[in-house]
């Protein structure tokens, strides 16, 4: 597992560093929304067909259900918020 979260921020960050260099070409940058939701669309298609595969998961879904809507509502909430703060302070005041 450590090696995994290393070679996410290592992802991360050599995304951060092209992205703070500006090496990408301008059709490229104005369609990298469109890439990061259809690379989220995939991500979260590999996550459901791994939760349908698990049993288990299946099995005690209901009785999971109502515990998991909960936890979901705040960390989304709780995610917006914090973007909402720290975002002035990374972009140093701009929008």
């Amino acid at each position: 597992m450590g090696i995994r979260l290393l070679m996410y921020l290592a992802v991360i960050l050599l995304g951060t560093l092209i992205g703070a260099r500006a090496k990408i070409n301008k059709k490229l940058s104005g369609r990298l929304g469109s890439i990061q939701t259809a690379c989220l669309l995939l991500l979260l298609l590999v996550m459901g067909i791994k939760i349908g595969m698990d049993k288990d998961v299946i099995d005690s879904f209901f009785s999971i259900g109502y515990s998991a809507i909960i936890i979901s509502i705040f960390t989304v909430g709780f995610s917006i918020l914090g973007v909402k703060l720290v975002s002035g302070y990374v972009t140093g005041g701009k929008s």
